[in-house]
């Protein structure tokens, strides 16, 4: 599975992609940075398109670039996104992969009515865009699903499609009022898994440490997060195997506090912010205490991911789970998900 990194415009370090940097991550192969950025900040979208995405942000070819097309974003502040500057952009600036022009996002607190509206509004984009074999379609997991599920196997272009992209998950996971229950959500992509066996499934932003067990063993095949960076800035990291504890008081930050035990196992992290500063390292405030949390943030969710994927493929991580995963959320979906998978 791979850890598709977000990124951002506002601030591009650290420089994980970057061989010459002190934060270099040679096991990260993608990025994700959205349009959105692009088109708040003009003279960064023309220098884009005229030397490409990966020239104008100094990433390597090896390491693919993401698109999100920023639906929330334009949602939020103009309603729809300038879909001829979007499609003049992909042309031109050239990203690895890239979803169609707009999605409209259900939450959970909306009516049957409102996701119903979204739905449509999606599917529309969505057959807009059918013909272009490189835009990714969008489906979201909803009351809605199975009407996505139909319209999608409906059309043969977008059985021929090499990847799906599933949103929607987020508000869900975060126990936003009236969320889908977790049961239903796994229910959910062990659905679309089944139903589109030939197709590869991205899942917008589900990269925690927990999280990416769930879609390992659900088989999706990428999926994005920014959590990384925002859990730096407010003064966390992310220990394997767990969730995420304060090591800088930044802020009026709520969460537990790293423990003296926690401290001895991150004195001998091997990521390349620990290794250069240690513990101190993580503490400290300003741009450098940022990038040394954010570059051991991504670290950990990298190493997670290969563990995984290394007991996956060895036989043994219904053994290895249980010794190593204590998150208390999400350990019983996976227990379930380990067990569904044996029968």
């Amino acid at each position: 599975m791979k850890i598709v990194a977000g990124i951002s415009l506002k601030g591009i370090k650290p420089r994980v992609w970057d061989k010459t940097s002190e934060y270099y991550l040679p096991q990260l192969h993608a990025v994700m940075i959205s349009y959105a950025d692009f088109h708040k900040m003009p003279k960064r979208r023309r220098e884009a398109m005229e030397k490409g995405l990966h020239e104008s942000l100094g990433i390597p070819t090896q390491v693919q670039i993401y698109l999100d097309n920023g639906a929330f974003y334009f949602i939020k502040r103009e309603g729809e996104t300038p879909r001829k500057e979007y499609e003049e952009f992909v042309e031109k600036a050239k990203p690895d992969w890239y979803p169609i022009p707009q999605d409209f996002i259900p939450t959970p607190k909306m009516t049957f009515k409102e996701q119903k509206q979204c739905f449509k509004r999606t599917m529309e984009m969505n057959l807009a865009y059918k013909d272009h074999p490189s835009y990714v379609p969008v489906i979201h997991i909803s009351e809605l699903l199975e009407e996505y599920v139909n319209e999608i196997k409906a059309h043969k272009e977008f059985l021929a499609k090499p990847y799906i992209a599933l949103g929607g998950i987020v508000p869900n996971l975060l126990r936003a009022p009236k969320a889908i229950p977790y049961q239903k959500i796994l229910s959910s992509i062990q659905h679309i898994r089944e139903e589109f066996k030939n197709t590869k499934l991205h899942v917008f932003g589900i990269g925690g440490t927990a999280t990416i067990h769930l879609a390992a063993l659900l088989s999706i095949n990428s999926v994005d997060s920014s959590g990384w960076r925002s859990r730096a800035a407010r003064g966390m990291i992310q220990l394997p195997g767990t969730g995420e504890r304060i090591v800088a008081p930044l802020g009026n930050w709520r969460g537990r506090l790293v423990s003296q035990e926690e401290e001895k196992k991150l004195e001998e992290c091997l990521c390349p912010a620990c290794r250069q500063y240690k513990l101190n390292g993580l503490k400290i405030g300003g741009m450098e205490g940022f990038c040394n949390r954010a570059t051991h943030n991504l670290w950990i969710l990298l190493e997670e991911a290969r563990l995984i994927e290394e007991h996956l493929y060895s036989g043994d991580y219904k053994e290895w789970y249980k010794g190593h995963l204590d998150n208390t959320i999400y350990r019983p979906l996976i227990a379930k998900i380990v067990e569904n998978n044996e029968n």
